[in-house]
Parts: C-alpha cells; sequence; structure tokens
C-alpha cells in the first residue's frame, strides 16, 4: 500500500533518489533484525511443543533475553551512528541511524508476542494487530509527505516549517515506522504484561543452542533477499545514477508483491503448523498436500501479477515504470523461494539446522558472486536474475537433501507440470503484447486485459480439472462443486 503512495509522491529525480536511499537503509534494517532476535522465534515455536517445557516459562526466558540484548545493542550500535551514517552516505542526519535502532529494537520485543499469538492460532488479533501499525503508518507517511508540505509552504517562517525543513523524506519515512513499530509494541501490551523478568538459565542455554544457527541461516537468507540493492548500488559503473536504479529497481521489486503476500501469510502460519503434525504418522502426506496446493496458490499469484502487468505498472509512478522488464523474472524467483520455505521444514523438525546453513550460504555466494561479476553490465537485470538462480539452486538442493533425512512424498511430476503450464500461458501473454506493440493505448489495453483474463481462465479450467475430486472435500469450496 506504500508502495504507490511513496513511489507518486516521489516521483521527481530526487525523490527517486530518495527512495533509493530509504530502499538501501531498510534493507540494513532487514538484516540487522536477524541479528536483535537471533532465532529465539523459531526456538520459541520449537519448544513451545514440548511437553516438559513450560510455555510461560519459555516465554519470561525468550522476552526476557530479547529485551536484554535489545537495549545492549541499541546502545552499542548508537555510539557509532556517526561512522554508520556515512559509510549509507544519509546526508549528515547520524540520528536517523538512531531511530533506525529504536524500530529495530520495537520490532525484536514484538516478536515473542507476536509469536505467542500464532503459537496460539489467534491469527485475527495478529491481524488486527498488524494491519492497525500499518494504518497508522500510512496515515504519517501522508501527513509528512503530502499535508506538511503545503502547510509548509504557506507558513515558511514558523517553528513546525524550520522543524520540516531540517529533515529529509528518508528521515519522515522513519518517523512513521517508527512510530507505527512503538504504536504495534503498546497494542501487544495483553500478550507481555505478565513480563516479570524471569530468565530460565538452563532453558536459555538450549533455546540459543538451537536458535543459534539460524542467526547465520537468517543473516544468509536476508543476504539472498536485500544484498542485490546495495550491491546495485556499490558496483554499478560511475556513469549510472546509482541511487536512482536502486529507486526503480526496489518500487519494481514490489511488484511481486501478491505472491510476497502469500509467502509472508504462509510462513506465519507453516512453522507452527509444521510442528504441530509433526508426532502424526501421516504428517508427511500433509506436507505434500500442502505444498502442492501452496504450488497452485502461487502460480496463481504469479498468473495475475504476471498477465495484468499493463494494470499493475500504474501502482507505481511513471519514473520507476523503466524497471517492469524485471518484475516477471522477480516474480519465478518468488515462486522459488516460497517453494524453498515450505521444503525447508525437514532440517527445522529434525534437528539439521546446521544443513540449513549450508544452504543459506550456497545462496549467499551466488548472491555475490553473481551481482558482483554481472552488475557492472546488465545493471539491475543481473540483480534480478541472480535472485532468481539463487532461490532455484537453493530449493533443488533443499529437496534433494530433505529426501535422505526426512522424505516427504512430494507430487514433483504434478507441481512441475503446473510451473510449466504457468510459465507458456505467461510467455504466449508476452508474444499477444507484442503484436499489440503498434496500437493506441485504450484498445492496446483493452485486448491486453481481455487475453490476460482468458489466459487466466484456462489455468483456473486446468486446476478445477485435474483437482476437481480433491476440491469437493474442501470446507467452503466443495459444497459450490457438483
Amino acid at each position: 500500500m506504500l508502495t504507490p503512495l511513496l513511489t507518486y509522491l516521489m516521483a521527481d529525480a530526487s525523490g527517486v533518489r530518495d527512495y533509493g536511499d530509504i530502499s538501501l537503509l531498510y534493507s540494513w534494517i532487514a538484516i540487522m533484525n536477524i541479528v536483535f532476535t537471533y532465532g529465539f522465534e523459531t526456538g520459541y515455536f520449537r519448544f513451545s511443543n514440548k511437553p516438559e517445557v513450560d510455555r510461560e516459562n519459555l516465554f519470561q526466558t525468550a522476552f526476557g533475553s530479547l529485551l536484554v540484548s535489545s537495549l545492549g545493542l541499541v546502545f552499542l550500535f548508537s555510539l557509532f551512528r556517526v561512522p554508520i551514517n556515512d559509510f549509507i552516505n544519509l546526508k549528515g542526519h547520524p540520528e536517523y541511524i538512531v531511530w533506525c535502532l529504536c524500530i529495530i529494537g520495537l520490532d525484536t520485543l514484538a516478536a515473542i508476542p507476536f509469536a505467542k499469538l500464532r503459537q496460539q492460532g489467534r491469527p485475527k488479533k495478529y491481524a488486527f494487530v498488524k494491519l492497525s501499525g500499518i494504518v497508522v503508518n500510512i496515515l504519517l507517511t501522508v501527513l509528512f509527505l503530502a499535508i506538511l508540505p503545503k502547510y509548509v509552504a504557506g507558513n515558511a517562517d514558523g517553528a513546525i516549517a524550520k522543524w520540516y525543513n531540517s529533515h529529509s523524506k528518508v528521515g519522515y519515512l522513519l518517523m512513521a515506522n517508527l512510530m507505527q513499530a512503538l504504536f504495534v509494541f503498546l497494542v501487544l501490551f495483553a500478550e507481555w504484561k505478565n513480563f516479570r523478568f524471569k530468565i530460565d538459565v538452563a532453558l536459555w542455554r538450549k533455546l540459543f543452542a538451537f536458535s543459534a544457527p539460524m542467526i547465520v541461516i537468517g543473516l544468509a537468507g536476508m543476504v539472498n533477499e536485500v544484498m542485490d540493492r546495495q550491491m546495485l548500488a556499490k558496483f554499478l559503473p560511475a556513469t549510472v545514477d546509482a541511487k536512482k536504479l536502486v529507486g526503480i529497481y526496489s518500487a519494481n521489486y514490489k511488484l511481486a508483491i501478491f505472491i510476497t503476500l502469500f509467502i509472508q501469510a504462509f510462513k506465519m502460519a507453516a512453522e507452527p503448523f509444521f510442528f504441530n503434525q509433526a508426532k502424526e504418522k501421516d504428517a508427511p502426506v500433509l506436507y505434500a498436500r500442502v505444498m502442492k496446493w501452496f504450488v497452485i496458490v502461487l502460480a496463481l499469484a504469479f498468473l495475475f501479477s504476471g498477465l495484468f502487468l499493463d494494470l499493475w505498472q500504474y501502482m507505481i509512478g511513471k519514473p520507476y515504470r523503466r524497471g517492469l522488464g524485471i518484475v516477471p523474472i522477480l516474480l519465478l524467483a518468488n515462486i522459488c523461494l516460497g517453494i524453498y520455505y515450505n521444503l525447508s521444514v525437514w532440517y527445522k523438525l529434525t534437528d539439521r539446522m546446521r544443513m540449513g546453513l549450508y544452504i543459506t550460504l550456497i545462496g549467499a555466494t551466488i548472491t555475490f558472486v553473481g551481482n558482483y561479476v554481472f552488475i557492472p553490465e546488465w545493471g539491475m537485470y543481473a540483480a534480478a536474475y541472480t535472485t532468481l538462480v539463487c532461490y532455484a539452486a537453493m530449493t533443488v538442493i533443499t529437496y534433494f537433501m530433505g529426501q535422505k533425512y526426512f522424505p516427504v512424498p512430494y507430487p514433483v511430476k504434478k507441481i512441475i507440470a503446473y510451473l510449466v503450464v504457468m510459465l507458456l500461458l505467461f510467455f504466449t501473454k508476452v508474444g499477444i503484447n507484442a503484436l499489440t506493440d503498434g496500437l493506441s493505448l485504450i484498445p492496446q489495453l483493452a485486448i491486453r486485459i481481455v487475453s490476460a483474463t482468458v489466459l487466466m481462465g484456462i489455468f483456473l479450467a486446468l486446476i478445477f480439472a485435474v483437482e476437481k475430486k480433491e476440491l469437493k472435500g474442501m470446507p467452503f469450496i466443495g459444497k459450490y462443486i457438483r
């Protein structure tokens, strides 16, 4: 929701560069989130399903540990705010680094209360808190970027105008996020109000021993997700406006939103679900069924995004649309990432976290080498294709290793068939687009939308024909199928 808002409000040349700045900054925030939480969220899920572990004691220990470490890390990194600011090049605003640290700290403190909601199967409360925070962020963003500039223009000598002009758009976006993080933490009060700072040292050691590999796994995984923007900024030729290109790349990355939404929703539900089902005799069969339908949903999301890209392009401001060519590549990369998340359950259930570490390190290596070698020549397309190769390689490796240690009867042939059909339909649409390039906007758009709808209908009809028997047995769906 913020993407169209920001790309339209930041549509001039300096605005695109500011969008590049905020994208670079948030990629570092994402990486530091891994350091601050050090895998305790996953550890919480793992230990909450052990009968010998008291859940209240587990919560006190996990939350207390993150509280102490977050305060320490915020203080420690604040001491180096000036050199960090210089490295990221935020134009002399070291206070922005402190704001970022506070955002990370508050997000970290909210991690275990959110995990508690997920573990207890309370998605309504979880969604309410998350969505409320988003609304706060959007309202504040509109205030800072759309309303206050008009007020300042008419009151140039006022105190508010002087304060406003002392900050950049990057600062306003960080301020909105900081207020959102504080709001979310306070709304979660019911989940942490009984905290009494009672850390069980023996339990903490077990929790940390399990979770510690998640630090490296998480860092390597986050490198795969966000380091492309950092490397774009560093390795583009001097003749290219790097921050502007990073802004364009980041905005188009967000157009993969529909797949990202499904993956995020799946990640939220999957971890506690997989751990809860692990003891069941038919768990592998259930995991295989989940995978099949997850891939079907991702394929539908890919087609919904890729076939109708002629419409979705208007979600970003005009200066950013020169990067639309990378969107299908990133959509396919995110499908691979989603499948990887599904497959990776085996090393968490079998306590082989080190295997997960090796896989993510392989992905990180591909990310670094691919971007380093190809970005100077191919720019953001190199970053997009490297992301695809990285996630595809991780998916293949995880599948074969998982079948060795935790065999799951995934319907591989059917999954591959669905993905192949998905790609054939997409490339059919690419051909139709090429044939309509010479038409004026209205007939061109009409033909493209109608053809996209027909192609989408073909895929839905295929799913219905092949999966009709299973669809009949699904709640809320089966009653509509004869």
